[in-house]
């Protein structure tokens, strides 16, 4: 597995990892026994850069986690987030102050069962506190020795040059693929610039790359994405539409549209790695084999032409989470 270092960290992840949120618990209850196995694949594949979050099963991602790695930390890269927390009347709210830093850290360690996390997020911005103040006490986990290098995610042009001047933020983890280009006005080119890791997520379009959601019916009860504008109605059917192009070119390649949508975000720079989320093992192993694609440029710039920024129809979220990014 290929890998690309983060910023200026020492982490040298692969340039596919593997996203958690979609295991037990959060998209669908699915299998903690063929997520386990897969978790156990991907170390032997080289994709053992894992993400997850407090906020994924509020802690029972993370706790999975904790029990597919025991015995074998050293396996694994482990990243994980904070900061998404619900009020005492179960209203979601964001929390950045230093104290709540230390706390969500500890919290993370005890349920994954480990000593150090090696790269930790912001998961969203919280606009009442200054980004020096949370990046500060970020900084204070590592000098603690229970981070090894610190990031933020979904954060806007400025919030990221002011944390990255606080201390040296190794990634940026922000939504990125094909129907969602729109980090490639600033963010993208920001990230190369300041020498920070971009880190993209659902670089399958949540699923709608991957080929086996042809209608709102393809999505069980319960499914998350039921409630995000892209997957409803006129909405939805506007976009199976829009993936036409990618799926004609895996088609020509022998390639699954999968492998050719990843292709793709990785070959937008250096310092771009894709975090695909799945808890199946033959997903998994397909997403590894699109680190070995390499497109040309002539088909590069027909994707980029066919679905230009913008060509998906609806809003990547609900309007109450749209309201947290980019801040």
């Amino acid at each position: 597995m290929k890998t690309r270092r983060l910023g200026s960290s020492e982490l040298e992840v692969p340039v596919i990892g593997l996203g958690c949120m979609v295991m037990p618990g959060f998209y669908s209850p699915g299998s903690e026994a063929e997520a386990i196995a897969t978790l156990h694949r991907a170390a032997e594949i080289g994709v053992n850069f894992l993400d997850t979050s407090d906020l994924y099963g509020f802690g029972k991602n993370e706790q999975l986690i904790a029990r597919a790695i025991a015995g074998r930390r050293d396996d694994y890269i482990i990243a994980s987030k904070f900061g998404n927390v619900k009020t005492a009347d179960g209203k979601a709210a964001i929390d950045g102050r230093p104290a709540y830093v230390q706390q969500a850290c500890e919290a993370s360690l005890q349920r994954l069962q480990i000593d150090v996390i090696d790269l930790y997020y912001q998961h969203r911005v919280d606009t009442t506190v200054p980004i020096e103040d949370t990046v500060g006490a970020m900084a204070r986990l590592i000098e603690q020795g229970k981070v090894r290098a610190i990031g933020l995610s979904e954060a806007a042009e400025d919030t990221l040059r002011r944390g990255h001047a606080t201390y040296p933020i190794a990634a940026l983890q922000t939504e990125y693929s094909l129907w969602s280009r729109e980090v490639e006005q600033h963010m993208l080119p920001l990230t190369a610039e300041l020498g920070i890791g971009f880190v993209a997520y659902s670089p399958l379009g949540r699923g709608i790359f991957g080929g086996a959601i042809d209608s709102a019916d393809s999505l069980a009860e319960g499914d998350r994405r039921r409630d995000h504008p892209r997957f409803q109605g006129d909405n939805l059917a506007h976009n199976l539409g829009v993936i036409e192009p990618v799926k004609a070119l895996a088609a020509a390649k022998g390639r699954s549209p999968a492998e050719i949508a990843l292709a793709w975000a990785l070959a937008r720079g250096e310092h771009v790695v894709a975090i695909p989320g799945t808890q199946r093992i033959d997903h998994l192993e397909a997403n590894a084999a699109a680190a070995e694609i390499v497109l040309s440029a002539d088909e590069i710039a027909e994707l980029d032409a066919a679905i230009p920024p913008g060509a998906a129809q609806g809003a990547r979220y609900p309007a109450a989470h749209m309201a947290a990014l980019h801040r």
